[in-house]
């Protein structure tokens, strides 16, 4: 690899599997040392002692303020002051509004989006000691269309979306970029049971994979430095149109 992010220190979360877990490989990859930030506590460490001395595993449930204190004291204290940080913890519900109860809606939003208003929060005297860096949101092409049945996911996207936009305007005198990536369908646990169908009518027919994501995250990380508040679509033209097109009557 070419070290695009060698002397970067990064957090990602939802580190362990995933898009997260292609983050952190290839920003290891590339040069960055970088602590896994998550609660799958098994699969967290054995990405670590994969990747050796550039990785560290850091418990954090991003719903947990001293989770997150002690998520950038531990980046702080192996690797120096952050860089980049990286929101991709995320989980979903299904249900319509009426179905939904109202504990489930709550849980979504904690997590997808008072999660990463809570790092930027923790985040941000760290990376302003470090004269800079980027914070890239993985939000969803659900932050940018509805969805029916995913009222809740749909809510925290549009929200992160919203919040990418926000932290990017308070954070850019400290020299802080704040993007936001919105993937389209990825093939990851989390769409584990989804058929491939469901991709039928988007012009680049099939599921994209989290390295797909993953190099996206990573310009953002290295090479976007006059893009700020930002939106980065990566869901294979789903949010372009679809390709089925509809028959007429003469």
């Amino acid at each position: 690899m070419s070290g695009r992010l060698n002397g970067t220190v990064a957090l990602v979360t939802g580190g362990a599997r995933g898009i997260g877990a292609a983050v952190v490989r290839l920003f290891a990859e590339e040069g960055a040392r970088v602590v896994i930030g998550d609660v799958q506590e098994e699969e967290g460490a054995a990405l670590a002692a994969e990747l050796g001395e550039q990785a560290r595993f850091q418990r954090l449930d991003v719903t947990g303020p001293d989770d997150w204190a002690a998520a950038v004291t531990a980046a702080e204290n192996a690797f120096g002051p952050l860089t980049v940080l990286v929101n991709n913890a995320g989980i979903v519900e299904f249900g319509t509004i009426e179905e939904m109860e109202p504990e489930e809606f709550q849980r979504v939003l904690d997590v997808n989006l008072y999660g990463p208003w809570l790092g930027i929060h923790h985040a941000a005297p760290s990376l302003r000691r470090a004269s800079g860096g980027a914070v890239i949101n993985v939000s969803s092409t659900a932050g940018l269309m509805g969805y029916a049945n995913l009222g809740a996911y749909v809510a925290s996207k549009w929200g992160l979306r919203g919040l990418t936009k926000t932290a990017a305007l308070e954070l850019a005198a400290d020299g802080v970029r704040v993007c936001s990536i919105h993937p389209g369908p990825i093939r990851t646990p989390m769409t584990a049971g989804f058929d491939d169908s469901m991709t039928a009518a988007q012009p680049i027919a099939r599921f994209g994979t989290p390295e797909e994501v993953a190099r996206t995250a990573l310009f953002l990380a290295a090479d976007a430095t006059y893009s700020t508040g930002s939106e980065f679509v990566v869901d294979g033209g789903a949010t372009t149109g679809s390709m089925i097109v509809a028959e007429t009557g003469d």
